[in-house]
């Protein structure tokens, strides 16, 4: 395990006022987002789309990693240089997504477990000679009547120790994802147990397989309130009870944090992560972000299938990464530019 290299890479994705871009969506999730904007999801659409993201100019300056799927990871931009390539000449640190999904947890059939060790130590040998420096995997956890289950978090926990473990052997930081959903009717005091909780085990297995936690990074969720929650909280309370959650549970050796968005709204995903970065506590990880959907939901909507929509797209996308750079350092004001398309 090359130490080192681990650290300064988890490092660099982590740096300060930059945050993550997740384009890593799968084929099936690509094609459901493209069908409700009526843009055949070909291939080449996907790849003209996802170009569009990182040939804006100046992205290099809010965005510090990207994290790939397999499909485009095998891809040129603009036909000429593999995508990882391009984002190392720009000075983004390209990522890959090597889970294979969740699925249901045998004997439990409402709630799910990660798949995809098979093979992942090949598979990581392969995503190291494409350009890749760091991974992604990510378990989910679900709140409803008597869930998650022990056995549900351990083995979702257990399997990400082991995907870490890998990755590190690999020399490629691994992003650490147990991101409990924020569907349901349950309140923010329960997200925040049932987050803390998943935390701790996972740190514990973590620890049994002997990672090095100074070349890893957590992208955890924040501690909400459910979507159907009657009383939400408000942008105060889920910045302190996700902080709080963190302090309890996370090491201080771990790389960094770079929150998840989850199904919070592009607003209130900057709104919450600038609130925790102005908290006055000492903390010994960096709070930044990587998100998917609050930062892709306006650029994707300005180009729905149409390439001669590329400045608009550009536009979009330095916005959302430009509002959240500057969240991760708490100077999110909103003269910064509105959330309307």
């Amino acid at each position: 395990m090359q130490l080192d290299k681990l650290e300064a890479t988890a490092r660099e994705m982590v740096a300060s006022g930059r945050g993550i871009l997740a384009m890593d969506e799968s084929t099936g999730t690509c094609t459901s987002r493209f069908e409700k904007l009526g843009v055949v999801s070909t291939e080449q659409n996907r790849l003209s789309y996802r170009q569009m993201l990182v040939t804006a100019p100046g992205i290099s300056d809010y965005i510090s990693g990207a994290i790939l799927f397999d499909e485009t990871i095998r891809q040129k931009v603009n036909g000429e240089i593999p995508f990882a390539s391009y984002l190392d000449r720009i000075g983004i640190v390209p990522g890959i997504k090597v889970d294979k999904g969740a699925k249901v947890l045998a004997g439990h059939p409402e709630e799910k477990v990660t798949e995809g060790l098979d093979g992942l130590r090949e598979r990581l040998e392969e995503y190291v000679t494409l350009g890749a420096r760091f991974a992604k995997w990510r378990a989910v956890i679900t709140i409803g009547d008597g869930i998650p289950t022990d056995a549900c978090i351990m083995a979702n926990a257990h399997a990400l120790a082991r995907y870490v473990a890998l990755c590190q052997e690999a020399g490629v930081v691994p992003i650490v994802e147990p991101e409990v959903l924020m569907d349901g009717t349950h309140d923010i005091a329960t997200c925040r147990a049932i987050t803390e909780k998943t935390l701790s085990v996972v740190y514990e297995q973590l620890d049994q397989q002997g990672v090095a936690l100074g070349g890893t990074v957590l992208k955890p969720n924040m501690v909400l309130s459910g979507k159907e929650c009657l009383e939400q909280a408000d942008v105060d309370e889920v910045a302190e009870q996700t902080v709080d959650c963190l302090r309890a549970t996370v090491p201080s050796e771990v790389g960094g944090i770079a929150f998840l968005s989850g199904g919070q709204t592009d607003e209130q995903a900057t709104l919450h992560l600038n609130r925790m970065n102005q908290l006055e506590v000492d903390l010994p990880w960096r709070l930044t972000f990587s998100y998917g959907r609050a930062l892709q939901q306006a650029p994707m909507k300005a180009w729905s299938g149409d390439n001669s929509k590329q400045a608009e797209v550009h536009g979009e996308v330095l916005k959302r990464a430009m509002v959240n750079a500057f969240a991760s350092k708490g100077e999110y004001t909103s003269e910064l530019g509105s959330f309307t398309v």
